[in-house]
């Protein structure tokens, strides 16, 4: 290679042995420019090239003119100038129903929690973290492999003046370092075992979040199956009450009863029909809240079945305690607690191997090129030891700070222990009383269906009066409410029952006609 050097100039070059000034122009001392020099030049302007062009943002402006700014006054809204709000992508298009599902055919409660569970934000959410927690754990075991770094040096020397020889010189060059711990106490150990803990304590999260949609968007349906049922009911007892008023305008035109007994019993079918009007307005609302529950629009159209007249048991086999201690080794959320303590744990042993000495290896080689032809092969390997002897007492309240970090993570622990055998305890409790309810519920039904056919019958017949009439038919919408309730509330505490002892996930959560996700409920 050819090289116009002048003669008071003593020009070198540091590099391998490959070469790297292919093709490059000749500068105005004679040098080839190399492409790792090109390339760190060019990058540096970019560099400068954006700072400029981002001047307005990071200089220091005056008063009302930093960034996009804020409002007048404390009671003017803030307006946002043009640009700044970023629009949703137009290629997301909103979650629809599976292809499978057929219009006008009801759709099961399965088919709800498998739409909800892939449409839900929470559980991508929870399932991105615990990716995340995933790559942070590979990061973390980065520690036991050894660290090799290249690096690339370009440097101008100028030495002279006076009336002396002015001697140039420029170096520049890659050069290739290696470097490994060999011991520290347990510090790289520790920070595998956090991220380990972590990622653990995300996958449980995960289930946690999983369980807590399954149980919403049963939630929502039963509520919605029970509005529906109570639509119903109401619905019937329009129809009595109108047939109630045909007996008293009949009664009333034969002369035999009052304009009083009409007006009674219209002023009930009224009543009845405005209840039937508020119960049909919320079911609109209710069917909006399945439909939010399964990420879909409100405005989605769909059928679900009814309301099952029958319930397939009335007791749980098992006993509190059982539900108890499955609840404790099936819990994620408990479970998740415990691995953030753990982590908690494994943090104290990193802190403490911080004030503690380390020993690493390192080891550099490089090539040396100078503009008279020379080159040298430096080369070194060294043990390294260190040890910080006095830090200002941080590696002291560090520590500290880390222990009392690890106890109020165990504490925490026991918090959501003792929150988890508080929600089985009601939830069991509550099964049993929604059981005994539907027991009774469905006897006061019977006695108040029976007491409205024979007053009924008796004002028809002319022996009874119109209250008494009135008095039967309300108790009778009563007595069917309260049924239909009892029976829905049957199967959310069925559901919230497995919820609470860890067993409700994905599709095999309780149904309408079955007791799957409880175990001993058969």
């Amino acid at each position: 290679m050819t090289r116009s050097v002048p003669s008071n100039t003593n020009a070198s070059r540091q590099g391998p042995a490959f070469n790297l000034d292919a093709g490059r122009r000749i500068d105005s001392v004679g040098f080839r420019i190399p492409a790792v020099a090109t390339m760190i030049a060019a990058a540096f302007l970019s560099s400068a090239a954006t700072a400029c062009a981002r001047w307005n943002d990071l200089r220091i402006a005056r008063p009302g003119r930093v960034g996009p700014g804020t409002s007048t006054s404390p009671g003017q809204p803030w307006v946002a100038p043009p640009g700044i709000v970023s629009k949703p992508p137009a290629d997301i298009s909103p979650a629809s129903l599976p292809p499978s599902y057929v219009p006008g055919s009801p759709i099961t409660l399965a088919e709800i929690v498998d739409i909800a569970l892939a449409n839900n934000p929470s559980t991508r959410i929870a399932w991105l973290q615990a990716r995340a927690a995933e790559a942070d754990l590979g990061s973390s075991r980065a520690d036991y492999l050894p660290e090799l770094d290249l690096d690339a040096e370009v440097g101008h020397a100028r030495s002279g003046g006076g009336g002396r020889t002015v001697v140039t010189q420029m170096t520049y060059g890659p050069s290739l370092s290696l470097s490994y711990l060999l011991f520290d106490f347990g510090g790289r150990s520790a920070r595998s075992e956090q991220a380990r803990q972590t990622l653990i304590a995300a996958d449980f999260e995960h289930n946690a979040i999983i369980q807590n949609v399954v149980l919403a968007a049963q939630r929502a349906f039963y509520q919605y199956v029970e509005g529906k049922a109570l639509l119903a009911a109401q619905e019937a007892t329009l129809k009595e009450l109108q047939t109630n008023l045909d007996s008293a305008n009949a009664r009333h035109e034969a002369g035999v009863a009052t304009i009083a007994d009409v007006l009674q019993a219209r002023t009930a079918l009224s009543q009845a029909r405005l209840n039937f009007e508020t119960i049909d307005g919320s079911l609109r609302t209710i069917e909006g809240q399945l439909a939010t529950a399964m990420g879909l629009s409100p405005v989605t159209r769909f059928d679900v079945g009814t309301l099952p007249l029958e319930v397939p048991s009335t007791e749980v086999n098992e006993a509190i305690e059982e539900l108890l201690a499955r609840a404790q080794e099936n819990r994620p959320d408990l479970a998740s607690a415990r691995a953030l303590a753990a982590r908690a744990s494994q943090r104290v042993t990193e802190v403490r191997a911080q004030g503690l000495p380390k020993i690493s290896v390192a080891t550099s080689m490089g090539k040396t090129y100078f503009g008279s032809g020379s080159s040298t092969s430096p080369f070194s390997t060294s043990l390294l030891f260190g040890w910080p002897i006095f830090t200002g007492f941080r590696n002291t309240y560090d520590i500290r700070a880390a222990e009392r970090g690890a106890e109020a993570a165990a504490e925490q622990v026991h918090a959501v222990r003792d929150q988890v055998n508080l929600q089985v305890w009601s939830s069991y409790y509550s099964l049993q009383t929604a059981a005994q309810r539907m027991t009774t519920a469905r006897d006061l039904l019977a006695s108040a269906t029976q007491s409205a056919e024979v007053a009924a019958g008796r004002y028809r017949e002319g022996v009874g009066s119109i209250l008494d009439l009135l008095t039967a038919e309300a108790a009778l919408q009563s007595a069917r409410a309260q049924e239909v309730q009892s029976r829905t509330d049957w199967f959310l505490s069925v559901a919230q029952l497995a919820h609470d002892t860890g067993q409700l996930y994905g599709s095999a959560s309780p149904a309408p006609g079955s007791t799957t996700g409880l175990k001993g409920l058969q």
